[in-house]
């Protein structure tokens, strides 16, 4: 079994899918401390031919709590500033029509808690990708609070039975594979490759890499979204 660990990021970029789509069991890693100006709450859309980020507002987020105890601001009034963002920016987009219906899903999905947003929008768009790996919240089942970094890590592969883990090129540093392998787990991270399509008139050099999936959805088909999701390398 395949298994992989991300802290929950709203409306990720398509490497964060790629992962996700690459593995049996994908963990929201929500136990952990926020992190500020992070991922976690933000990201990045195509708006006026520009790139432009967007935030979730929090309230009294705080890098001394955990990202499940962190709350949404109490005014909603953010939900339709930024379905409005997102009209702005791609209602002239080829899947705008097929696309806004689940964007507006996602958006207005009825809690206070960034973490249970971010978990009901991977599996809203799971299922519009065609992804049907599990997903598990880390604050809900593992209970190893008490680990740290690597250790809790391949604890989460112990307890799921995983024989292969898979991670971010970005923690390359952070793992020792001879360990995992002393588990009987295989290691591996995983290098996102640049994917590009049409974005309005912006092709080549012009293209704008690494937004929101949701650029991705507005410019692109199921078919050619499943490809780009295999565009990645192991190492």
């Amino acid at each position: 079994m395949t298994l992989a660990i991300m802290q929950p990021y709203f409306l990720p970029y398509i490497g964060y899918m790629q992962l996700m789509n690459a593995v049996d069991t994908f963990v929201l890693y929500d136990d952990v401390a926020f992190i500020n100006r992070g991922w976690i709450n933000r990201n990045k859309l195509l708006i006026n031919g520009q790139e432009y980020l967007f935030t979730v507002p929090l309230k009294d987020a705080s890098q001394n709590k955990h990202i499940s105890d962190v709350h949404l601001a109490d005014d909603p009034k953010w939900r339709s500033k930024l379905l409005k963002t997102v009209e702005q920016g791609y209602r002239k987009a080829p899947y705008y029509q097929t696309v806004m219906p689940l964007t507006e899903k996602i958006i207005n999905f009825a809690t206070d808690s960034i973490s249970d947003l971010v978990y009901f929008s991977l599996v809203e768009l799971n299922q519009y990708l065609g992804i049907t790996t599990r997903l598990v919240a880390s604050s809900s089942i593992y209970t190893n609070g008490e680990l740290k970094a690597q250790e809790r890590i391949l604890d989460i592969c112990q307890q799921e039975k995983a024989t292969h883990y898979i991670n971010p090129i970005g923690g390359i540093e952070l793992y020792d594979k001879s360990l995992f392998a002393e588990a009987g787990i295989e290691l591996n991270f995983m290098k996102a490759n640049r994917v590009e399509y049409p974005q309005f008139n912006r092709v080549g050099n012009d293209f704008i890499p690494w937004l929101s999936i949701l650029d991705a959805l507005m410019f692109n088909d199921i078919a050619s979204l499943r490809v780009m999701l295999g565009e990645y390398e192991l190492v």
